[in-house]
């Protein structure tokens, strides 16, 4: 996988677990879920763009 696409599968992920959680009605740990995706994911992002500028 290349480093681009690295935030979009902890997004993905992150979407696939909060999604088994809202099955199981688990709303408060599938937000977290979501919450944590967006912010690894970004940390991600921001991170390969420090490299590519480099």
């Amino acid at each position: 996988m290349t480093e681009y696409q690295r935030p979009y599968s902890i997004l993905f992920q992150g979407i696939t677990r909060a999604l088994q959680e809202l099955q199981q009605q688990n709303y408060g740990l599938a937000a977290d879920i979501l919450i944590r995706a967006q912010q690894e994911a970004e940390e991600a992002f921001l991170n390969w763009a420090e490299v590519q500028s480099e």
